[in-house]
């Protein structure tokens, strides 16, 4: 049954309206119009805040270039409740159909009514659910036939096509197999819907079909089948050519002979192939699941076994790789008799059932947007008297063909899970459980609330209580995954008899599908929820608890690192934006890679590139045995956000084979990374191709090692208005509930895990899986262990960001000491300028920094972006020990003395942070010193020098205290004393506490 969309929207309440009727109050009602469909609610009369809960109804259809795609909600005032000669408009929201959801993910969200124009006078809010509903559409009442009227010219036009001739007369059993062959729907029949890939085989209805039988103790004969020749302009594949022995071959360049028109490839080099797609076949002398063969090119690969069913079938496409050194101009496609076809010995053509030659350079091309090519029928030859046919197409296209990753490619050794995929993130929720009060709790030790949701466990606090109640107000945050249908949160009530040692008193379970949602900080409802003894069989009652539990959709679930964050949008999808852009990455190959792995004495790699961007995940394909792997492969993402990061990374796959010489079995092997790139992507010019090869560099154990380079291209693409993605600039960069209710660092943290496990276990189920070690070095989920070379890296960034401060204080230095008497008078007269002209400093400092903004301009990056910096990093200089102690994992498994030197090393290192805190707690005690009296005589003197001061100041204008300050400041050297200046010392001799310390 065909179903129906519909769109339904609750209209809630609304909140804080402006008053229209003069006395203070508005009688507001709600009209709502979408895709020319208008509907209206109830007055509710004279209220500020009015309650409707009314739901709305609306067809969805097919995209409109009239009415567009927009939800209009206008709130007016009903002027026959209270008669205004002010405009009766109190405000409206205009939301977009993509940030609509289906039934079971809506939510109550208020949103802030808009002004129609300028000078309207507009406040207060609208409640609104909103979401999309699919209902089976009702089956039509039986009646009486509808008399069939006039065809339509199209089908008119179908059926006076011209049938088919054919050479021979087909015999009986054939006209019954091949079913109606006079329209291009009917020749590609029996190659797209005869078919099935599952086990059984599906017929079109109303072809006339009469059953074979397979006879096992003899062959079938194969009878006079006839030539099929397509009519109307129905590509077909090439003639095939005689069988021989042996066929001069020549070199040929597919690209010198067929215009190439440019492809959605656009950002990386187009790779040929020659595809061939092996669909069925019909009357072959065997009664078992016979095989193909193809050779091109010396490439040779064999089919899987037919599926028998009407006819013999197989369903597979193959992609051989055309280079322009390839000599073999012969495509041979075979078919053999599975009884034999394991030795593949053609002793007295026992098995070989017959094949077909077709020379190379007569292969059509065939690039998208061009349609597919249809299938044939071909008579094979060469099987003696018995004969067959195969449907077949061959052509020749690229990478970009829709046939080509499902294909079995040359550069990929036939493995199944090496093929091109994309993966989607699972949607993540933060889930709260506010745990508030227990009752009814007939304890007399202490007791605590543990929650539970999948592997994720938390506690509250201990509490003894002597009345049975308790109350703890404290949150649990939890990381839930969709779908939730299968999924519950678990509450226990331990009760604790000792340090260790814990009983379960009673449960309850809370079905994640029956948990309320929430986008914003509104207040969610508490309920109770009672505890039964999970030992016991019948239902005894053992307390009841007080919660609020509920998913926050107006946080993003951070599943990387703040920093390197692709995707910053809220879980919940009302409160998404438009995109600002799309992002295009290409990702042509790599060079030079080191071998992996060892196979058969050879070193070799099977390497391919994930890339990761917001929750859209890609795979290439694994090219096998290959150093200098080539996937030219492109790729597309939304951009909401130019502050994010593309990450790139390259791993050697292991999928490819059984088990190896140890017993292990291979493929369940760790696939090695070998490196990543990232690119961020407010670093990209709009419209620009950047493409370049970036070094693959893998810090390990052993140290810093090139293991090769990955060439990429990229292109950010903008779709937004340019006022619009300069105002993403000015928006915060994390959803507001992240600044309304902050989730702490450590909390953060946790919670980052755990939404690595759930991801890399979600991936983990895909097929071909991602597996958990590709996912985690792709979110960098280890990246906050602790390391001696990032403390020393990060060091060394805060002194190159204050740098430019340690360079001006040597400039003013270099001033004040006269070394350039020239630049001292001009920051003489500059002084003197800003002094009697103060409103001159900010446009100063302005213009200071647009012409260093303007004289940096030339050294911006314009070759590639920003990667990785080994020297940023001390990668290339880090000691051996270091590394050790860096990737040693928790808890340490090294011998007694390494850790031992590791935390004497580790003291000294504290002792010196210990000195730099008590000086800089020092410094901070001597200036709360100047007026505490802690020294009277020094709080005396300081007291008294600033009574003169300020008497000073109020005698002596402040221009000229501020001039004659600078110039005694930058006074000539012969004038100045080597020694400390008077004020320095007094500071110096205050006292602090560091004498108290024990």
């Amino acid at each position: 049954m065909a179903a129906v969309r519909k769109l339904i929207v609750e209209v809630v309440d609304a909140r804080n309206l402006a008053p229209k009727d003069g006395h203070g109050t508005s009688s507001p009602y709600v009209v709502l119009d979408f895709y020319g469909q208008r509907r209206k609610t109830r007055v509710v009369a004279r209220d500020l805040n009015p309650v409707w809960n009314e739901v709305l109804e609306f067809n969805v259809g097919k995209p409109s270039d009239v009415f567009g795609d927009m939800l209009e909600v206008d709130v007016n005032h009903d002027r026959n409740l209270g008669p205004t000669t002010r405009n009766n408009f109190l405000g409206r929201v205009r939301l977009d159909s993509r940030q609509f959801v289906k039934k079971g993910e809506e939510a109550l969200i208020y949103y802030p009514l808009e002004k129609k124009h300028l000078l309207s006078w507009v406040q207060g809010e609208i409640g609104l659910k909103i979401y999309f509903s699919d209902d089976v559409a009702p089956i039509p009442a039986s009646g009486p036939m509808p008399v069939p009227g006039p065809a339509s010219p199209a089908v008119e036009e179908v059926k006076g096509e011209p049938k088919p001739e054919a050479d021979a007369g087909p015999t009986e059993k054939e006209k019954g197999n091949e079913g109606p062959p006079d329209t291009e729907a009917a020749a590609k029949d029996d190659s797209d819907h005869d078919e099935d890939p599952g086990d059984g085989a599906k017929v079109q209805p109303g072809t006339p079909v009469k059953e074979e039988r397979v006879v096992q103790d003899q062959l079938r004969t194969s009878r006079s089948m006839p030539d099929i020749r397509l009519g109307g302009d129905i590509p077909v594949g090439p003639k095939p050519i005689p069988r021989v022995s042996s066929i001069s071959s020549f070199t040929s360049d597919v690209s010198d002979r067929f215009p190439i028109e440019r492809s959605s490839f656009d950002l990386v080099e187009k790779m040929h192939y020659l595809f061939v797609q092996v669909v069925k076949a019909r009357s072959l002398p065997t009664p078992g699941n016979p095989v193909v063969k193809i050779v091109v090119s010396g490439c040779q690969v064999m089919s899987k076994p037919a599926r028998k069913t009407m006819y013999f079938e197989w369903d597979q496409t193959f992609a051989f790789r055309r280079d322009t050194q390839d000599s073999g101009s012969i495509l041979e496609i075979s078919v053999w008799d599975p009884l034999i076809s394991s030795s593949m010995s053609d002793v007295a053509g026992h098995n070989f059932l017959g094949g077909i030659c077709f020379d190379t350079t007569e292969i059509p091309l065939r690039d998208p947007p061009d349609s597919p090519l249809a299938t044939q029928w071909y008579r094979l030859e060469g099987g003696g008297a018995h004969r067959g046919d195969l449907m077949l197409a061959t052509w020749v296209g690229t990478q970009a063909d829709e046939s080509f990753p499902e294909a079995w490619k040359t550069d990929t050794a036939g493995n199944p899970s090496s093929r091109s995929k994309i993966y989607q993130s699972p949607k993540l929720w933060y889930l709260r459980a506010t745990i508030i009060e227990a009752q009814d709790v007939s304890l007399s030790s202490s007791f605590q609330i543990k929650a539970q949701l999948g592997f994720q466990v938390q506690k509250t606090k201990s509490i003894i209580t002597s009345n049975g109640s308790a109350s703890w107000n404290e949150d649990l945050m939890f990381v839930a995954a969709e779908p939730f249908t299968d999924h519950s949160l678990l509450l226990f009530l331990v009760e604790q008899r000792g340090s260790k040692e814990t009983t379960v008193k009673g449960v309850t379970t809370i079905p994640l599908v029956t948990i309320e949602r929430r986008v914003d900080d509104r207040e969610v409802v508490s309920r109770w929820l009672t505890f039964e003894d999970p030992n016991e069989e019948k239902r005894v009652y053992r307390g009841r608890v007080q919660v609020k539990i509920f998913f926050d959709g107006g946080y993003h679930v951070m599943d990387e690192s703040a920093n390197v964050c692709s995707d910053y949008r809220p879980t919940a999808k009302q409160l998404w934006k438009p995109p600002i852009g799309t992002i295009e990455l290409g990702i042509i190959g790599c060079k030079n890679l080191l071998p992996m792995k060892s196979i058969d004495g050879k070193g070799s790699t099977d390497a391919y590139a994930v890339a990761k961007y917001g929750n859209k995940w890609v795979r290439t394909r694994a090219i096998s045995d290959n150093l200098d792997p080539k996937w030219n492969e492109q790729y597309t993402w939304r951009v909401y956000d130019p502050s994010t990061v593309l990450t790139i990374g390259v791993f050697d796959s292991w999928e490819a084979y059984g088990s190896g010489s140890d017993g292990q079995k291979e493929s369940t092997r760790s696939d090695f990374r070998m490196g990543k790139v990232r690119i961020r992507l407010s670093t990209l010019e709009i419209g620009k191709v950047y493409k370049n090869s970036y070094p693959l560099m893998l810090l390990n154990v052993g140290g810093l090692k090139k293991m090769g380079e990955l060439e990429v291209a990229v292109r950010f693409v903008r779709m937004a208005p340019t006022i619009d993605l300069l105002n993403v600039y000015a928006q915060p960069l994390l959803p507001i509930m992240h600044h309304i209710k902050p989730i702490g660092v450590v909390q953060q943290e946790v919670l980052r895990t755990i939404a690595v496990k759930i991801t890399a276990a979600h991936f983990a189920r895909s097929e071909p899986p991602l597996r958990r070690e590709v996912v985690t070095y792709m979110l960098d989920a280890d990246s906050h262990a602790f390391s001696m070379r990032k403390v020393r890296a990060n060091w060394l960034r805060i002194v190159n960001v204050l740098s430019g401060v340690i360079d001006m204080v040597k400039w003013l230095d270099d001033t004040r000491s006269w070394k350039n008497p020239t630049a001292t008078i001009l920051v003489h007269v500059l002084l003197m300028m800003l002094v009697w002209f103060p409103d001159l400093i900010i446009p100063t400092l302005a213009f200071y920094m647009f012409a260093v903004g303007v004289w940096n301009y030339r050294y911006r990056a314009r070759s590639r972006p920003p990667h990785f910096d080994p020297k940023l990093s001390l990668a290339e200089t880090i000691d051996g020990n270091e590394l050790d102690e860096e990737f040693d994992p928790v808890p340490c498994n090294r011998s007694n003395e390494m850790v031992r030197a590791r935390y004497d090393k580790l003291r000294m290192l504290g002792a010196r942070v210990q000195t730099v805190l008590g000086d800089i707690a020092t410094q901070g005690e001597r200036v709360q010193a100047l007026v505490t009296w802690r020294d009277p005589r020094a709080t005396g003197i300081f007291v008294g020098m600033c009574l003169v001061v300020a008497v000073v100041l109020y005698l002596v204008p402040s221009k000229m205290v501020a001039m004659t300050l600078g110039f005694y400041y930058m006074r000539h050297p012969i004038f100045r004393d080597r020694m400390p200046s008077p004020a320095l010392n007094f500071f110096r001799r205050l006292p602090s506490l560091a004498d108290r310390m024990l």
